[in-house]
């Protein structure tokens, strides 16, 4: 196969965040079925390589920052490259020669909808064996994450809830979030005003499904690529229901009532290692194939752009007046 390039604006603190975790976990699941590496383009880092020098060599460059990404592609297109897609509704197309893998089938839809001659795989995100029950005393009644959290949940709920039980509010940092997941009976996540401010949208939503693993009861928003594995009322609670005194109600009887958690092993069986690293050798499989052969070939699929669906449907009412 191949040799991986899994291209990185950076590494160091100025990037940290849940896309670059995801990314880097990917990487190592690579890592399991082929040679892969970082690569990164913004700066230049010790002991990492940087674009300009492997720019010869014979690999797949995998992009994923999705602010860069039509940047990236100007400068790849006489390489072969692979868009690993999180968030979606950035705006920008991607030719049919380069594939995309999708982190949930939220964005794989979308793709699906936007990229019409383009190959699309499903490959979500790893859940890492650190998030667990570790069958800890959970102290904290509830964990809140500022980051992306609505202003209804940071200005309304919140403040509510410290009167009545112990709330702890993440605005930094953690070097273990699953540590303090297995302290916690339950985790508020709303983000669907974040993303929506931005016109994009969840590309997976980690911390939710990372908080389930560890045994807290979850309030989410059901949004985007959060519909791909929150259930309300199976396994978990969706937030802002009609009123904050009714999310109240409903948090302060799950801290009450709280029990370990009794979520099937198989809900998480998808995310980790064992199921993953077989998914990603048999589409690394196929994408060594398609760059094998890709030369062979000129694409000729129309993509559905403005244009082509104002001339179809223009087309389908001059039929209609035929007729």
């Amino acid at each position: 196969m191949r040799k991986l390039f899994f291209l990185l604006p950076g590494t160091t603190q100025k990037y940290r965040g849940g896309g670059l975790g995801a990314e880097l976990r990917t990487l190592a699941l690579a890592q399991q079925v082929c040679e892969a590496a970082v690569v990164t383009y913004r700066q230049r880092e010790k002991d990492t390589l940087f674009l300009d020098d492997v720019l010869a060599e014979r690999a797949i460059f995998i992009v994923s920052w999705g602010f860069d990404l039509p940047k990236l592609l100007r400068r790849l297109r006489h390489h072969n490259v692979v868009y690993h897609a999180h968030s979606a509704g950035y705006g920008f197309s991607v030719p049919a020669s380069v594939p995309i893998i999708t982190v949930s089938r939220n964005t794989m839809g979308y793709w699906g909808q936007q990229a019409l001659g383009s190959l699309i795989y499903y490959f979500p995100n790893e859940i890492s064996a650190e998030f667990c029950d570790r069958n800890l005393p959970r102290d904290i009644d509830v964990v809140v994450q500022a980051r992306k959290s609505s202003e209804y949940l940071l200005n309304q709920l919140v403040p509510e809830l410290r009167s009545r039980c112990q709330v702890t509010l993440i605005d930094s940092y953690v070097d273990d979030l699953a540590g303090l997941f297995n302290r916690a009976k339950v985790y508020l996540y709303d983000s669907a005003e974040y993303w929506g401010r931005f016109g994009l949208t969840e590309g997976f939503g980690l911390p939710p499904m990372e908080a389930m693993a560890c045994g807290c009861q979850v309030f989410s928003s059901v949004n985007h690529a959060l519909a791909d594995y929150l259930d309300p009322g199976f396994n978990c609670h969706k937030i802002a229901g009609y009123a904050s005194g009714y999310d109240v109600e409903r948090i302060l009887q799950a801290v009450q009532s709280w029990q370990p958690s009794s979520l099937p092993k198989d809900l998480f069986a998808p995310y980790r290692p064992a199921q993953l690293v077989p998914r990603l050798r048999i589409i690394l499989t196929e994408l060594n194939h398609f760059f094998d052969h890709c030369p062979n070939y000129v694409s000729d699929i129309p993509d559905l752009t403005a244009g082509r669906i104002l001339h179809l449907t223009l087309r389908r009412a001059i039929n209609k007046l035929k007729r």
